[in-house]
């Protein structure tokens, strides 16, 4: 149909549904044209059962991958056309256990015998007609879908993109008050702000950059929307902190951390450093995520002006490639 050409991927699913739809049409003229009295949509279940002996509707529903409710419809619907007989004894009572009828047992022997022989054979054709093989692609399709979905692709998508809008820069005076309401702003959320954040926030270019740190700014559409610092340290074991990392909520998601996170380590690197130590809490899981992929690892034993702070960790540049 024209329309798919004009949408696109989009309307993947609409497709499938639309070319779905007239397969189970052709497929009801199909059963007639071999006088089976018969409704596609049966056909999940019907197999399962002719395979031989009897299944418990969670067994059925198993297999096929369809609920409970909609395999109890179906048995239900079998049933009335003399298909199915449900209710059989089983070992344990409250299992509701179905199985073929004589009908149903004789119908099933004709479809293996003479219509599926066919559809076989005519569903080669259009494969050996075709450029593609739609069968083969189905399935490798559905494997890829269930390793990864589709919601999960788009979304990793959208991520890529909209971090293709994101600038990272160095700070400059204009971007102090950014600096200290994004801050303000997480810290409030979750904590509540200290003496050492106030000292930070108030006077980054005194505390920060004049020590030989740096601060990055996250901009979007011109728009400061997150901001981190490495701040030089007066320790036998460390270079840098990792510190004063926020991201404005409206843009959580988009990897905005990780890039700044990047432009810090990278620039701590280019410096020389060889460490690079950060205090974190627990409770902020996105948070510590990013730093364990970032490379850090837990450590113990160093003090802390912060009382929030119930995590330390470390990340050693040697031989490592984080940018």
């Amino acid at each position: 149909m024209n329309i798919f050409e004009r949408t696109g991927k989009m309307a993947l699913g609409s497709r499938l549904r639309f070319m779905a739809a007239n397969i189970t049409d052709e497929a009801s003229a199909i059963y007639q044209l071999y006088n089976v009295d018969f409704s596609p949509k049966w056909f999940p279940v019907f197999f399962v059962l002719s395979e031989g002996g009897t299944k418990t509707i969670t067994e059925i529903a198993q297999e096929i991958g369809h609920s409970q409710p909609s395999v109890t419809k179906l048995i239900r619907e079998m049933r009335k056309a003399g298909l199915v007989e449900d209710k059989l004894e089983a070992t344990d009572k409250r299992k509701n256990v179905a199985g073929l009828t004589d009908k149903g047992k004789s119908i099933a022997e004709k479809m293996i015998k003479e219509q599926c022989a066919d559809i076989d054979k005519a569903i080669d054709g259009i494969i050996d007609e075709a450029r593609h093989n739609l069968w083969e692609a189905l399935a490798e399709w559905e494997l890829l879908l269930k390793q990864k979905s589709l919601l999960k692709r788009v979304q990793e998508q959208k991520k890529l993109r909209e971090c293709k809008d994101v600038q990272i820069i160095e700070y400059s005076f204009r971007y102090q008050a950014a600096f200290k309401a994004l801050n303000e702003e997480w810290i409030s959320t979750y904590f509540e702000l200290e003496e050492a954040d106030q000292t930070a926030l108030n006077n980054p270019e005194e505390y920060i950059l004049k020590k030989g740190g740096k601060i990055f700014v996250a901009l979007s559409n011109n728009e400061p929307v997150g901001v981190c610092a490495i701040m030089k340290m007066d320790d036998p074991d460390y270079d840098f902190e990792l510190a004063k990392m926020a991201v404005s909520p409206k843009v959580q998601g988009r990897s905005i951390g990780w890039l700044l996170a990047q432009a810090a380590i990278r620039a701590a690197r280019e410096s020389g450093a060889k460490k690079i130590y950060l205090e974190s809490n627990t409770i902020l899981k996105p948070a510590i995520h990013l730093y364990y992929k970032l490379g850090f690892q837990k450590i113990t034993g160093h003090s802390t002006p912060y009382k929030r702070c119930n995590i330390q960790m470390e990340l050693k540049l040697t031989n490592q490639n984080n940018s």
